[in-house]
């Protein structure tokens, strides 16, 4: 579609006591309004505004990104939401964002029917089990960022790692990390396994100097790299100097977390086969166009 103002779509005006007819918008502008909505959005409002809306709600290509993300609000069956978008991208998805559910069953579910995917995010799923996870993430071979916030299990990241030879960003963040517990087992089969990671982010993690250092030694493309409430390292002398030579975005363990969203919760019904209209359909198509 072009993008000169001049050759701009706008809707003809209205007459007195005229209905907008939603139906009449070209499909590739109504599939640019729609991808400005949230997954859980469209599912249960936008493909509900009439048939043509619900057409374009169908093509595959509406369906490479799919945004799970529910701030916290239950009372739908999510699960099933996300399932039935999966479907809707018939093998094309390329990104997922999942906050507040999740399980092995649906791991599994979307990493059976998206092998083409590059970008997971997690975050406050439970429960997240080792097994489960990461038999699911070792069918995605073409992975380059996944992102874990929230995640209490303990990770087979060298399994990971090895399923994932792509990964260019991982975030692994436990904000509510305790600074008496030292491990650098994750640290260590991050550098084993992920040497072509550009973006690392072990918030809350309990690595030492020793798992940083094998980190640095490994990781030779590392960019950015997020440390905060990372207590057991003692970021002085040449491992300072190392890091603040060697990475672009440094953010050291006492940095703050004041612009961090894991200090605060994170920031449908598959619609039926039918030829009816939502008795509500010019509300919500207006409500739509306001996002």
């Amino acid at each position: 579609m072009a993008s000169s103002s001049s050759s701009r779509y706008v809707p003809p005006p209205l007459k007195d006591g005229e209905s907008r007819n939603w139906a009449e918008l070209p499909p590739e502008l109504t599939s640019s309004i729609l991808l400005r909505l949230s997954t859980i959005e469209i599912l249960k409002n936008a493909q509900r505004v009439c048939r043509s809306w619900r057409r374009v709600c169908k093509d595959p290509s509406m369906w490479r990104k799919i945004d799970m993300r529910n701030n916290g609000m239950f009372g739908y069956d999510y699960d099933r939401m996300c399932r039935h978008a999966v479907d809707l991208s018939e093998g094309g998805l390329v990104e997922i964002n999942m906050v507040h559910f999740g399980n092995d069953s649906l791991y599994s579910y979307i990493a059976d029917g998206s092998s083409n995917l590059r970008c997971l995010r997690l975050a406050m799923c439970y429960p997240l089990t080792c097994k489960g996870f990461v038999s699911a993430v070792m069918k995605l071979p073409l992975l380059e960022d996944l992102e874990i916030s929230h995640g209490y299990a303990q990770l087979d990241l060298k399994a990971i790692g090895q399923s994932c030879p792509l990964l260019k960003t991982f975030k692994l963040n436990r904000p509510s990390f305790s600074r008496y517990v030292k491990y650098d087992d994750e640290a260590l089969a991050i550098a084993e396994t992920m040497s072509g990671l550009r973006h690392l982010e072990l918030f809350g993690n309990g690595l030492t100097n020793s798992g940083l250092e094998a980190i640095l030694d490994n990781c030779l493309h590392l960019e950015h790299l997020d440390l905060r409430r990372c207590f057991n390292i003692d970021l002085v002398g040449d491992l300072e100097k190392r890091c603040s030579e060697r990475i672009r975005d440094l953010r050291r363990p006492e940095d703050s977390t004041a612009d961090s969203p894991f200090d605060a919760t994170s920031d449908i019904d598959s619609a039926e086969e039918d030829d009816s209209f939502s008795d509500d359909s010019d509300d919500i198509a207006y409500s739509v166009l306001r996002q």
